[in-house]
This record gives structure tokens, C-alpha cells and sequence, in this order.
């Protein structure tokens, strides 16, 4: 078993906690960027998708996984930063201009969004954004001289000054390098007095008001990061897709973005691309199921929907920690076998939510 010890306080937000973080990650690095050579192109892909919906995990763990606040409208996001991106791409303007712009106007649309929070908590919160997801899919589907409408709207490749961007193997590192900056930017944001009133926020709104945060502005201001981060993934997925419509952004896109990080492992950024991995693979798993069931239960239309649906009461009843949460059992297992004690992880009533382990 590892124990660190620290001897200054610089130590307590070093990104890396000892030499095996900087190994394994720089590993992994090293597979990401030999991905193109190492799998067939259809994998490819699906490495592409992850990338993109890891960004927009990022977005919807800060808000809800460090703040506390509760979204069902999240794909509104995508949409605004796709339509901006196709918009402005189509229109000429470079790639970088149009996703700085993208992730512009999408902060700002949930820095309005996040106005509604200041009073609303809970339940209440989540039907107010759910509302505001209905809105932004009917402008979408009725503003037909911009977006297009139901026919939806083709977009560009990614063009950087006059370097387009045709291939999958070129896009992929694109989406490769700004999920790393996104990663770092939340890492960084969680170690800054911002970061932490975030976290103050989620644990103890009274407590967090008493040492003198300001609960308006972080509130907005996670909405509207949250929101950034979306425009950047709905950019990137549109270019991905090549097409987008208004349907491509529903209620149903915006609970598969929920469900990422649930089952990911809420409060944790290793659960954001834990989530990522499970909604981009578990099509392709049931897909191969379904052949070796009964035809009556493979051939349902609805079997999917079952599936997530189960998982899901699955992990809110057994592992509320999600992916990473295990993980952390097994982790924790194998370092302290034979001494590991069933119960060493139930929290006690006594403990915050900040005590959790990330």
C-alpha cells in the first residue's frame, strides 16, 4: 500500500500525487496518440465520440458533480455551440474564431439559464431547464432562414487558417488535443478558490454564504462554464457528424449526458470519461447481445432504453459512486488484502460530501 506524505502545503494540489500518476497517464497519452495506427477506422470513430462527450461530461460534472445543481436541459448547450459552429463555418470564418464564438454565446445562454438558480433548488431547478431544452429545440426547429428547421444544416470541415481538416485521423487529434485542455482546465479550476467555492457550494449553501461566498455569482458562473464546455463538444460533434437537425438535441440527449456522469462516478473527473466510454460503448455491446437472445426480447424496440434504465437503478442502489467508485473498492482491495474491511467505505453521518475520495 502507497502512503504519501507531505511536507508542505505546494504538495497538496500538485495534479500529479506521486510518480505512478505520472506513468499511467503518460501511458495512456502515448496509446491516444498512437490510436490512428492501432485501430481500425470505425474504432477510430468511436474513440472520436468519446472524446467529444467526455468534454461535455466535464461541463455537466462541474455543475452538477462540484456544484450541486441540477440539469435536464444540458443538450440545449450542445445545440447552441453546433448551430454557432455551423453557422460561422459555413459562413467562412475560421475554425478556432468559430469555436472561441461557439463557446461564447453557449457560456452566455447559460449564464441566462443559470439566473433561475439563484432561487431554485433541487427538482424544481431540473424542470426549469428541462423547460428552457423544449425552447432552444423549437427555435431551432422554427428559425428555418438560420438553422435550416427540421431539414437540419450541413457544416464544413474544420478549416484552421487555411489548413482543413478532411481526414478522420487529423480530426481525431483536434478533438485529442482540446479534451486534454479541457481536462486540464477543470483540474486547475477545481484547485483555485473558485474551484472550491464550487464545492462549498454543493456541500452547504448556508455554511458557504457564511464564509462570505458569494452564491449568486458562482452559481451563474458554474452555469455558464458548464455551458462553455457543452458549445465546445456540440462544436466538435457537428463537425463530426457533418449534419446536425433539431432533434439531435432533445430531452433524450440531455438525460444520456446525466447518465454519463451517474454512472461515471459523480464529483470525480476520472467519472466523467468513465461515463464517456459507457454511453459510446454500450450500444455496440447490446448490439452484439441482442443476437443470442429470444427474438421477441433482441428484436424489442425499446431494449436499449431498458438496459440503460436498469444499469442505472442498478448503480443508484449498489454504487452510488459510480465506475470510479469501484474502482476505488478494487484499488483499495488489492493495496490493504488481507486487512481490507467490508465496511471501510460507508459513509458516516458525520461526513461532508467533500470528504469523498476523487
Amino acid at each position: 500500500m502507497r502512503f504519501i506524505f507531505k511536507t508542505n502545503y505546494a504538495q497538496d494540489i500538485h495534479l500529479a500525487k506521486h510518480g505512478g500518476h505520472i506513468f499511467w497517464y503518460s501511458l495512456l497519452m502515448v496509446l491516444l496518440v498512437a490510436a490512428p495506427w492501432l485501430f481500425a477506422e470505425y474504432w477510430l470513430a468511436q474513440l472520436t465520440f468519446v472524446l467529444i462527450y467526455s468534454i461535455a461530461a466535464l461541463g455537466i460534472m462541474l455543475l452538477a458533480g462540484f456544484t450541486g445543481l441540477f440539469s435536464l436541459g444540458h443538450a440545449a448547450f450542445l445545440g447552441v455551440g453546433a448551430y454557432t459552429q455551423a453557422v460561422l463555418t459555413n459562413a467562412g470564418i475560421p475554425f478556432p474564431v468559430a469555436l472561441a464564438c461557439a463557446a461564447g454565446f453557449s457560456a452566455a445562454v447559460g449564464w441566462v439559464v443559470g439566473l433561475p438558480a439563484l432561487r431554485l433548488k433541487g427538482i424544481y431547478l431540473g424542470m426549469a431547464t428541462l423547460s428552457f431544452g423544449f425552447i432552444v429545440e423549437e427555435v431551432l426547429a422554427r428559425w428555418e432562414s438560420v438553422t435550416g428547421g427540421n431539414a437540419g444544416i450541413h457544416i464544413k470541415a474544420p478549416d484552421l487558417f487555411g489548413w482543413v481538416l478532411a481526414s478522420e485521423e487529423q480530426f481525431y487529434f483536434l478533438c485529442l488535443t482540446l479534451t486534454v485542455l479541457a481536462t486540464f482546465g477543470i483540474l486547475n479550476l477545481l484547485r483555485s478558490p473558485t474551484g472550491r467555492a464550487f464545492v462549498a457550494i454543493r456541500d452547504s449553501e448556508i455554511s458557504a454564504q457564511s464564509m462570505g461566498i458569494h452564491l449568486a455569482h458562482y452559481k451563474t458562473l458554474s452555469f455558464a462554464l458548464s455551458a462553455a464546455l457543452a458549445g465546445v463538444a456540440g462544436a466538435l460533434y457537428a463537425h463530426k457528424l457533418h449534419f446536425i437537425s433539431p432533434d439531435q438535441f432533445n430531452i433524450l440527449q440531455s438525460i444520456d449526458l446525466l447518465l454519463m456522469i451517474v454512472i461515471g462516478g459523480l464529483g470525480s473527473v476520472h467519472g466523467a470519461f468513465l461515463g464517456a466510454i459507457f454511453l459510446i460503448t454500450a450500444p455496440q455491446m447490446i448490439s452484439l447481445v441482442k443476437d443470442y437472445l429470444p427474438a421477441v426480447v433482441g428484436q424489442a424496440p425499446g431494449l436499449q432504453g431498458v438496459v440503460y434504465g436498469a444499469v442505472l437503478i442498478g448503480f443508484v442502489l449498489f454504487e452510488p459512486m459510480g465506475l470510479y467508485g469501484r474502482w476505488l473498492k478494487i484499488r483499495t482491495y488489492i493495496e490493504m488484502f488481507p486487512f481490507y474491511r467490508k465496511g471501510m467505505f460507508k459513509r458516516q453521518k458525520s461526513f461532508q460530501k467533500s470528504d469523498r475520495l476523487k
